[in-house]
């Protein structure tokens, strides 16, 4: 009866290297490898189907192929969506501005207003002084 194979996984980063043997130690040695890759966690058994498939098929035989499935992931990937366009103003913030320009106008309007009022009353109230002043100089003069 053969050894049950196992089949263990490693990886770099960059490429993922698995192999189907019957002991941790075996599968070290078919990666070449002095270090305990498992014991330092760098190096796993793993159950999935596709890799188990290929690697029991060709045991003992180191496999190769791109880190994690790094291809599968980049293309499902989602691309980078665009950063939104700013929106235009809203129509309550147009007429917020509107209302607060009108309010504006309307102020300065009263403020002309009250200056021109303010200075009819000044002048009213210079000419009466100047025709009292001038009665007085005519009553000290008589």
């Amino acid at each position: 009866m053969p050894p049950r194979l196992k089949v263990f996984i490693t990886s770099d980063g960059l490429t993922d290297y698995v192999v189907a043997a019957s002991s941790k130690p075996k599968a070290l040695d078919a990666w070449g490898s002095r270090q305990d890759l498992f014991k330092t966690g760098l190096a796993r058994e793993t159950d999935d189907p596709a890799l188990v498939k290929a690697a029991t098929a060709q045991p003992g035989e180191v496999l190769r192929r791109p880190a994690g499935g790094v291809a599968a992931r980049l293309k499902t990937a989602p691309k980078p969506k665009a950063p939104p366009k700013p929106a235009g103003p809203s129509k309550a913030a147009l007429r917020k501005v509107a209302d607060l320009e009108a309010r504006l106008e309307a102020l300065q309007a009263e403020q002309v207003h009250e200056r021109e009022a303010l200075e009819a009353r000044h002048a009213k109230a210079t000419a009466r002084l100047e025709a009292q002043l001038s009665a007085a100089r005519r009553a000290l003069g008589s």
